[in-house]
């Protein structure tokens, strides 16, 4: 079996990708940064597939990881990284071709962006061309797949356009809403780049890819709103907007963060569309239409079947070292009448529509005002309800440990002058496997004098907010008990 390297296998793209190269036939080893975001995918221990921990800017580890590969997909973008990520992508880009050449290597697959080069790429684009040349500057050949705008279930641009249609019945938008472009539905992404492997005409080519129809963003709108039954959007273009004032807005009205809202913005002001149709000349597919493309992704959402998510993409930072420093706790214990799988059950469906039992009004308020000031707040959508799986975003939180039944640790992502986790331990009862112990403890370490403020400010705010988080997590895991957990009440819905 052909031995295949997917490096940025727990981004959007790569997480899909992997078990499709597996169910192809291919021995798949993933390269990544942070091994445990993959340890709850279903298809972690597959016999086919193997999970490596690297650093992509030692060339000389790369090198040997990287050593029985025929092929690898680089699937690496810095976008979260904020203003210097095209610096960063960069410099990635160049150790990992000096590794590939290193290892041997036969070819490298990276999927870029379409875009006229003459046309003034925006730094996002500019950016994927980059690359697309650092990685060629080496010996091995490379096949760069350019794709418009990506339309799955789970992707930044695709809550973009959703949250925009379904918020905002009137929009007052800059110019780049009539340019053209030539969306491509997630699964013909996948398809092509699968298929490539097995076609050798695409070696060291330029590929461009896109679905059967080009369109504006203004049309997408459009379509959005009739799938999701709303009414037609009054949309009026203005030559005023800037992609910065376009970013900060996306941020506020959608979940996407101010980092990857703004590049994404910019980028939607160059015309992307397919001129050349080699690819699917060479791996013919029927292609997916932008409606047809819109309307799996809703109802893959619906279904909470969501594969990847832009969200869970990027670096994830870990429990913070507690050592050294004023560390303020604020705990709350006590014995539940429900064996412990039923109480993490109830745990994991914290947060989002669920929201957090009592006083969701001030859960809300601070994610608005994260909001404001740049952070995730809490829009972040999940992929499941009901299941948490280690990376996992809820509102302003990320799941940062999770052992079940035993430990959930939340770790906060918002705006704040230091480190913040909310962590949730099960004990089983000596003697009584119908009971638990649960230890919910807030955690906090400042960062100077504006990080003692901020904690002394909300002090007032934690007796009700975390008393009431307690008690609404016993009484759901005690009426619940002895059967599985009923629908969330209607009123507690955000």
């Amino acid at each position: 079996m052909t031995r295949v390297a997917v490096v940025g296998a727990t981004g959007y793209i790569g997480t899909r990708l992997v078990p499709r190269l597996a169910a192809a036939g291919y021995q798949v080893r993933c390269l990544v940064r942070t091994p445990n975001k993959l340890r709850d995918r279903p298809w972690r221990h597959d016999a086919a597939i193997e999970v490596v921990q690297c650093d992509l800017a030692d060339t000389v580890r790369l090198a040997d990881q990287l050593a029985g590969c025929e092929a690898t997909f680089y699937l690496v973008h810095a976008m979260q990284a904020g203003a210097d990520f095209a610096t960063l992508d960069r410099d990635l880009a160049a150790a990992f071709a000096t590794a590939a050449a290193a290892a041997g290597v036969q070819r490298i697959i990276y999927l870029g962006g379409l875009g006229d080069a003459d046309d003034q790429l925006s730094a996002h684009l500019a950016s994927r061309r980059e690359v697309e040349r650092v990685l060629a500057s080496g010996p091995t050949p490379v096949t760069v797949l350019r794709a418009a705008m990506i339309i799955g279930s789970g992707s930044a641009s695709f809550e973009i356009l959703r949250y925009l249609t379904e918020r905002l019945p009137a929009m007052i938008t800059p110019r780049w809403v009539r340019t053209e472009s030539q969306p491509i539905a997630i699964r013909d992404v996948l398809h092509y780049l699968v298929q490539c492997l097995a076609t050798p005409e695409t070696t060291g080519r330029v590929l461009e890819i896109g679905g059967p129809e080009a369109t504006t963003y203004e049309q997408l709108i459009h379509v959005m709103a009739e799938e999701r039954g709303l009414r037609r959007r009054m949309i009026v273009p203005v030559p005023l907007l800037t992609p910065y004032l376009s970013g900060l807005w996306i941020h506020l009205v959608t979940p996407v963060d101010a980092r990857m809202a703004r590049p994404l913005a910019e980028g939607l002001r160059n015309r992307v569309v397919v001129n050349d149709h080699l690819a699917s000349r060479l791996m013919p597919q029927p292609l997916l239409s932008v409606r047809e493309a819109i309307r799996i992704a809703l109802d893959a959402e619906a279904r909470f079947d969501v594969e990847s998510s832009w969200s869970t993409a990027g670096p994830v930072p870990g429990d913070p070292a507690w050592a050294g420093g004023t560390v303020f706790e604020d705990t709350r214990s006590g014995v539940i009448t429900a064996p412990p799988e039923q109480v993490f059950a109830v745990l994991q469906r914290l947060g989002g529509r669920s929201g957090w039992f009592k006083y969701n009004r001030l859960w809300r308020l601070r994610g608005w005002l994260d909001r404001l000031v740049g952070g995730p707040g809490t829009r972040r959508s999940r992929r499941d309800p009901d299941t948490l799986w280690w990376g996992d975003t809820l509102d302003f939180w990320r799941v940062v440990e999770i052992e079940r039944p035993t430990r959930l640790t939340l770790r906060a992502e918002m705006r704040v002058p230091g480190d913040a986790v909310l962590d949730f331990e099960l004990q089983s009862v000596e003697g009584d496997a119908t009971s638990t112990r649960l230890i919910q403890t807030a955690r906090f370490r400042p960062r100077g004098l504006a990080g003692l403020a901020y904690w002394y400010a909300v002090a007032p705010f934690h007796k009700p907010v975390f008393d009431g988080l307690f008690a609404g997590v016993a009484s759901a895991a005690r009426t619940n008990a002895s059967g599985a957990l009923a629908p969330l009440p209607e009123k507690r819905l955000q």
